[in-house]
């Protein structure tokens, strides 16, 4: 009887590691297995379609609540929950949750602590968009360029790394969207052009948090792109990322869009103010850009 529990028991713990180790095959499939939300966007194409007939236009008003959950957050909701295995990891800007799908009942809740300066300056709006799950783990970014990963059974910090020096919350950074993970690769962005600074996208390692790669999105002086900014503009010149990208598995590119110029006014940054307003096509294990389309010139409308 003690050998047939002892056995239960490994056999039990064994199937659950098996259930939390999302791989990059189950990311890259995620489209088409419903039952689950492993990708900001339900799946790498970012299309937030669902095959499931079940809920049609015919049955849709008769759905009921049949429980709620408070996330207790007085700031901006915006969070892109994941699913897996019954589970719904949902964030705020200052904490993540396990949730029972079928039940409500909290599983774990994980506080976020900030220094009080943190967020103070912050664009646009205290929100956090969403985390991504891998291999066992939630990852998330926090809103002064913090990244952590939990634990998805118990919400136990597995890792936190903050991004390099100079992207703090002082000069108008502030990570509050939702990473993409890419074959082990955790992709992500900062918000806050409105505060004039040089926007970029950074790559970790989804294992350990060490930081990969940085690519800046507005050119530094004598770079490709900078004679389209006068004088030292570029410097200020915006070009946020906070819109979490999507992949094509078969190019292995990341397309991740690239926000406003600033300051507003486009006469302190004449020029068509390359790279801003946005496609970048970008290699997941290096940050290189391959291409990228510019929708709108030295854009003077945000």
């Amino acid at each position: 009887m003690i050998r047939s529990g002892l056995l239960a028991a490994v056999l039990s713990a064994s199937t659950s590691l098996v259930a939390l180790a999302q791989t990059a095959e189950d990311l890259k499939n995620d489209a088409n297995t419903p039952d689950d939300v492993l990708v900001y966007g339900m799946g790498y194409q970012g299309q937030r379609y669902s095959p499931l007939t079940q809920i049609n236009k015919q049955n849709v008003g008769k759905l009921v609540p049949v429980w709620s959950y408070s996330l207790n957050d007085l700031q901006g909701g915006e969070g892109f929950p994941i699913v897996k295995d019954g589970v719904i990891y949902v964030t705020t800007h200052n904490a993540t949750a396990a949730v029972d799908a079928l039940t409500g009942k909290p599983i774990w809740r994980v506080v976020h602590e900030y220094p009080p300066e943190a967020l103070k300056v912050v664009c646009c709006g205290i929100v956090n968009r969403g985390a991504a799950i891998f291999e066992g783990l939630i990852i998330r970014a926090l809103m002064d360029n913090r990244l952590v990963a939990l634990d998805a059974k118990t919400g136990k910090v597995a890792w936190t790394t903050k991004s390099p020096d100079p992207v703090t919350t002082a000069n108008g950074y502030a990570m509050t969207g939702a990473p993409l993970i890419v074959n082990g690769v955790v992709i992500a962005g900062v918000a806050g052009a409105e505060f004039s600074h040089r926007g970029l996208l950074e790559g970790y390692d989804a294992k350990t948090g060490k930081h990969l790669w940085r690519t800046y999105t507005i050119p530094a002086k004598s770079e490709p792109g900078s004679e389209s900014w006068e004088g030292d503009s570029q410097l200020t010149g915006g070009g946020s990322s906070w819109v979490t990208g999507t992949y094509d598995a078969e190019l292995d590119l990341v397309y991740w869009g690239i926000g406003n110029p600033a300051p507003w006014n486009p006469r302190a940054r004449k020029g068509d103010n390359l790279f801003t307003n946005a496609v970048f096509a970008v290699r997941p294990k290096t940050g290189e850009r391959v291409w990228y389309y510019q929708a709108t010139p030295q854009d003077p409308f945000d």
